[in-house]
């Protein structure tokens, strides 16, 4: 019964040993995560002369979306008004 144990113990730690000297990564860690998500979304309108940029998010983010930058700060919409020519990516 004794070297039963040993044995278990012996490869328990091995496997142990194995897991902690690995290379592998979680896909999370190993590709960072998206900078720009949006969770809430503006509703109202932005005029075309306060827009300074636009981005689109992630497709890791978990709702898609536009990121417009302006003077006044970042705002998100669910998709481009129809209007704005400026868009950078």
């Amino acid at each position: 019964m004794e070297m039963k144990m040993s044995c278990v113990c012996l490869v328990l730690g091995l496997v142990l040993l194995m897991t902690v000297s690995s290379d592998a990564q979680p896909l999370a860690v190993s590709q960072g995560h998206p900078d720009l998500c949006c969770f809430n979304f503006a509703t109202s309108d932005i005029p075309d002369t306060e827009i300074t940029g636009i981005v689109k998010t992630h497709h890791n983010c978990p709702k898609s979306g536009y990121v417009f930058t302006t003077p006044n700060g970042r705002f998100c919409k669910k998709d481009l008004q129809s209007s704005h020519s400026k868009q950078s990516s």
